[in-house]
């Protein structure tokens, strides 16, 4: 009997028992095939990673050898200018001297006549006679081209033999360009020699690992010279060109090492062509020093996964071990139950054991009270004696019995049924909310009855908690969260819309920040008072945090109701608030979408709302807009431009033009404000005004004030190792980077960097950066100033300033805005107001700058006015820094006819 009873408890929780066993082998499973998946994903992303590193290293590596090269071609050019303009008397010892040559990069620099022979030289050399140079000389005197030649070390010359073994085994490459004398006429070249390792210095291990490859391919794929690791080698022992095919520009593609490396390790091979020169700059990441990584990887990954096996198998036999004993101990306790659930007593539960009473047919008619405990007896309002024997259709209303005797039948067909519920009026019992609990018991029932009144009343307390605003008795973000779905259902099916008011406050920071929290938090109240006088009691108003606010308008037959409910509250917050007896004043910006054409969810059509509000900030605050999809993606452009903001300033790809600023009498340069512009690898040209926006409301036009800072400062320098004019160069000072409050260190700093006298730097500052009462504001223009760096207002008139606060500030220099300037000649009120601004800067000492000068009646005008200097067009664009060194010899910048005009204005004076 004992083991007919262990076979049924067995064959009961079998399935119980077993069910961590399959669990954890269906884990283990999943465990390894993940393992695999991700190490194979790992491997695969790897490569792509390598092929795409390969291929941005080229472009960069390309780009260096461009300013190498562009470098070596500037200064072939301006040997060429000197020495024909010398008529062949120039002596390059000298240029080397003044310091010409002195870069690593310049090896050899000579100058071969018709014949070969040199005529000057910045080293000795014993190889110009060679056959290669020979033809070089042949190949220029026979092209009447004056553009640079480049010869790499096993590259064939005009007649298309290789020159390897004559001109370039000696570990240079030669940039050659034609030298002519009058009418033209053939009188030599001039030769730059590189050593070839210089264009292998471009090496970064970090970069490019410990065997990754550098190396430059010339006309017809040879290879001019190539670096593995720390070796560099000439091309006679380095040639895997023809392992590549370069049939585009640019690409990546895997190499296998054997054959084509003298290291036999294969690599990821990246290049990219010059697109000024005819030359390849080639990249290659070892693929060894890259599987390594994913060995590496793979081995710790195997490790943990087998780690993870062991523990699920463990786990598994524990789990079993215990779910059978667990299950032993449940058969046992519910024998114990089954036998003792009728004794209990001295409980807060009911408890009844019920009869069920059958038709002639065997179906249950009624249920009858056959025992219960004292606490289920007064349930009903009565004792037990009078309950037992009851019959449970005398106790409850007809509707009412029918639902109990399904219920009841239910139980005793599937033999357990549990709930919760509200009591009905009909019911018997005397409470409000009750737990029962039907377990068959032989042909009838057990059943417990449970008050839990108490329990939902509080519940229900804590749920309305949960879902109102602690300040304003709003409803919250988590009712919103849970109501929303079921709104946009029940829109969905009577076919209507819903719209969404999504409201931020304008203003309300700077009431929180002066007034402090107790007075936001009363803003908060009175908002959402005035909220609900505005909108209709069926209107839900909530508060999503902060000082955010959502309406839910339905129904919403068209767009016309959300916009006058957004009218309404639009000029509701009109009227001030008041705190303390102080008034503020508080706008709402608020922005709508609608349902189901803004979004078919809870947070498409909150985050579609949010966007539109965000227009309306931008647009300048207090009203309101509905959504469009463009402006999620002015949204998307603008956060992408800030990304690629942010890449431009660790790339370097940044770069200064300068625009002169001139004497407006004789139109002599005086100084030069530096512009930053942004040169994107794939956009090209990209404007300050698309990108200086983006700079000021992020922080980092920060970072950007210190990058064109740095780079005006290393201008100056290098202008001055060239001995060009020493020139003032002034620069853009935004009111974030003034009112950080270092920008005096900073200055200094890079004065002494750069080794610059302070007199050729100035800073212009706009009128806006330095308005106000602070003190630091006027401490820090006084230790600029300290400094010996002029301070220039720039923009004036567009600001707020006035004559008390230049006079205060004691500026050097006012520039008036081009808007001004542009009124000249257009009107007589626009020249009265000029003059004013003249006359008021002259009274202060101040020099004074028109701004967008652009046509010789504007000039004309500007001297009648005693305008001291200019900038605009009409002297020059901004052009880059290669351009200014012919603008300071040149010097006087007036077009031929006005400095012409200015000439004999001088005469006669």
């Amino acid at each position: 009997m004992g083991q007919a009873k262990d076979f049924a408890f067995i064959k009961e929780n079998l399935g119980f028992i077993l069910a961590w066993p399959l669990l954890c082998a269906v884990l283990a499973a999943l465990l390894w095939g993940s393992a695999l998946s991700t190490v194979e994903d790992d491997k695969r992303l790897l490569k792509d990673s390598a092929l795409k590193d390969a291929a941005t290293l080229s472009r960069a590596y390309a780009h260096y050898l461009t300013r190498t090269i562009e470098q070596v071609d500037q200064i072939s050019m301006h040997v060429k200018y000197d020495w024909e303009s010398s008529r062949g008397k120039l002596r390059l010892e000298d240029l080397r001297q003044k310091g010409l040559f002195t870069a690593s990069q310049f090896a050899v620099v000579t100058i071969l006549d018709g014949n070969g022979v040199p005529r000057t030289s910045t080293a000795a050399a014993t190889h110009w006679q060679d056959k290669a140079f020979q033809e070089l000389l042949a190949f220029h005197k026979n092209n009447n081209s004056s553009a640079l030649r480049i010869t790499m070390p096993g590259a064939e010359n005009a007649s298309g033999t290789s020159n390897a073994s004559s001109t370039n085994d000696n570990g240079f490459i030669h940039f050659t360009r034609r030298l002519e004398k009058d009418e033209d006429n053939f009188d030599g070249i001039v030769v730059i020699s590189v050593e070839q390792p210089y264009f292998s210095s471009f090496y970064d291990e970090q970069s490019l690992g410990k065997s990754g490859l550098l190396a430059v391919f010339g006309d017809k794929d040879t290879v001019g010279t190539s670096r593995i690791g720390d070796q560099v080698y000439p091309a006679s022992e380095q040639d895997f060109a023809n392992s590549l095919v370069l049939e585009a520009d640019n690409g990546a593609t895997h190499v296998a090492g054997k054959g084509n490396f003298t290291d036999q390790q294969s690599r990821y091979v990246g290049w990219q062509n010059l697109r000024a020169y005819p030359l390849t700059a080639v990249v290659g990441l070892s693929e060894k020093e890259l599987l390594s990584m994913h060995r590496n990887d793979w081995s710790s990954t195997r490790n943990y996964t087998i780690a993870g096996s062991i523990f699920l198998l463990v786990f598994a036999l524990t789990a079993t071990i215990m779910s059978a004993r667990l299950a032993w101990r449940k058969h046992q306790a519910k024998q114990v139950r089954d036998t003792y659930r009728l004794a209990t007593e001295g409980t807060d539960d009911g408890f009844y054991m019920m009869h069920a009473l059958r038709d002639l047919h065997g179906t249950i008619s009624d249920f009858q009270f056959v025992d219960c405990n004292a606490r289920g007896a007064q349930f009903f309002g009565l004792n037990q004696e009078e309950l037992i024997g009851v019959k449970l259709s005398s106790l409850q209303g007809e509707r009412y019995f029918q639902v109990l005797l399904d219920i009841y039948s239910r139980a005793i067909e599937t033999g357990f049924y549990e709930d919760e519920y509200e009591l009905s009026e009909e019911s018997g019992l005397h409470m409000a909310w009750a737990r029962r609990r039907l377990v068959r018991s032989g042909s009838g029932l057990a059943v417990t009855i449970q008050d839990i009144s108490a329990k939902k009343e509080s519940e229900r307390e804590m749920e309305l908690l949960a879902n109102r605003d602690g300040l304003t008795g709003l409803y919250n973000r988590h009712w919103l969260l849970n109501f929303l779905p079921k709104a946009m259902a029940r829109a969905t099916t009577e076919q209507h819309k819903l719209a969404l008011l999504f409201i931020d406050l304008d203003g309300f920071k700077k009431v929180n920040d002066t007034q402090g929290h107790a007075a936001g938090d009363n803003m908060l109240k009175s908002v959402a008072s005035r909220l609900q006088s505005v909108l209709r009691p069926s209107d839900d108003v909530i508060r999503l945090g902060g000082d955010e606010f959502v309406v839910v308008l339905q129904p919403v037959e068209r767009d016309s109701k959300p916009a006058r409910v957004a009218e309404r509250i639009a000029e509701a917050f009109k009227q001030p608030f008041w705190w303390a007896g102080e008034k503020h004043q508080i706008g709402a910006s608020i922005g709508i979408s609608v349902f189901p054409r803004d979004g078919e969810d809870s947070e498409t059509l909150l985050k579609n709302a949010d966007i539109a509000m965000y227009s309306v900030k931008a647009a300048g605050k207090g009203y309101y807009d509905f959504f469009r999809p463009e402006l999620y993606a002015k949204l998307r452009a603008r956060f992408e431009m800030e990304q690629a903001l942010m890449q431009a300033l660790e790339q370097n790809q940044l770069v200064l033009h300068y625009q002169p600023r001139t004497n407006t009498l004789t139109g002599e340069m005086t100084s030069m404000e530096a512009l930053v512009r942004w040169i994107h690898p794939e956009r090209g040209l990209i404007s300050p005004a698309e990108f200086i926006p983006v700079a000021e409301s992020t922080g980092l036009i920060l970072r950007l004030g210190d990058v064109v800072m740095e780079k005006a400062c290393a201008q100056i320098a290098a202008w001055k190792i060239q001995h060009l004019p020493q020139i003032p160069v002034s620069i853009n000072v935004s009111a974030k980077q003034f009112h950080a409050g270092d920008l005096h260190q900073k200055l200094s700093g890079c004065l002494r960097k750069y080794n610059i006298r302070p007199d050729l730097l100035e800073v212009e500052i706009t009128e806006s950066s330095m308005m106000g009462e602070d003190n630091a504001i006027i401490a820090e223009l006084a230790a600029i100033r300290e400094l010996g760096i002029k301070l220039l207002v720039d923009d004036f008139g567009t600001g707020y300033s006035s004559l008390s606060q230049l006079q205060r500030l004691d500026m050097d220099i006012l520039k008036i805005d081009r808007v001004f300037t542009n009124e000249l000649d257009k009107s007589s009120e626009g020249k009265i107001f000029f003059k004013a601004i003249v006359s008021m800067a002259h009274a202060l000492g101040m020099t004074v700058v028109a701004e967008g000068v652009e046509t010789a009646n504007q000039l004309e005008l500007l001297r009648s006015l005693a305008c001291d200097e200019m900038q605009g067009y009409f002297i020059s664009r901004p052009v880059p820094a290669d351009q200014i060194p012919g603008l300071m010899k040149k010097r006087f910048l007036l077009p031929l006819e006005e400095k012409d005009e200015n000439t004999n204005l001088l005469s006669v004076a």
